[in-house]
């Protein structure tokens, strides 16, 4: 790849699957230091993301490996189908927390190493449902809409220390997380495929490809922005 992150320390969450996995390697493969974290799999530190005080063992256990932190890219997320009527507390609370919550810890423990760095890196991941809603998605609309939100504060807040804060929001991508709904409605898949003009869902890459290049200077003048990465399919919603 380019090398263009070379010296660059990232945190990536959700990093044992899907698009979290995606990013840990494109950022690798751009010459990052990547210290990843996940539930399971193979990765630098195991963690449940929702636990209180888990970011902030994350950021020190990821400064210790690395010698500093400049990059933040949380991806650990969650998401089904569930009418309205089916939300109960307990499933709201937990979509929040792993969508949201978890999100604003770990920038906000991550904060002081960002900004120290004087040119640091926040990549968020929101959705289409970032701005649109859908039926069956109350919780996740509700956490992605959220983190939109979240990010262009943040930016707002980090910019003059030179940090930027954007969010990427993917359309529909075939990922461990959303293979269920497509195996079990093979109609949503071929909606969405037929939705999208470049006619196909998303893969992983389609999405890391993305934050790699918000990581780095070339996207130096950019942030507190939400990044439809769909396909299109969002032109004809």
């Amino acid at each position: 790849m380019s090398g263009r992150l070379e010296g660059r320390r990232a945190i990536v969450t959700g990093a044992g699957s899907g698009i979290g996995a995606a990013v840990a390697k494109r950022l690798a493969a751009d010459g990052a230091r990547v210290f990843t974290c996940d539930l399971k799999g193979e990765v630098d530190h195991l963690a449940d993301v929702t636990v209180e005080g888990a970011s902030a063992a994350l950021v020190e256990a990821a400064v210790e490996a690395m010698g500093g932190l400049d990059t933040v890219v949380p991806c650990a997320g969650i998401a089904a189908f569930s009418p309205l009527e089916g939300h109960t507390d307990a499933y709201f609370r937990q979509v929040l927390e792993v969508n949201l919550v978890a999100v604003f810890r770990l920038v906000r423990d991550a904060a002081e190493h960002l900004k120290q760095a004087g040119n640091g890196r926040i990549v968020t991941i929101g959705s289409t449902t970032s701005t649109y809603g859908d039926e069956g998605l109350c919780a996740y609309s509700a956490s992605k809409h959220a983190v939109l939100g979240f990010t262009k504060s943040a930016a707002a807040e980090l910019g003059p220390h030179g940090v930027t804060v954007n969010c990427v929001q993917p359309g529909a991508i075939d990922t461990p997380m959303t293979a269920p709904a497509f195996e079990e409605m093979p109609e949503y898949r071929t909606f969405w495929e037929n939705k999208a003009p470049l006619r196909r869902l998303g893969r992983p890459e389609d999405i890391a490809d993305v934050i790699a290049f918000l990581c780095s200077d070339d996207a130096r003048f950019m942030s507190g922005h939400g990044l439809w990465v769909d396909g299109g399919a969002m032109v004809r919603h």
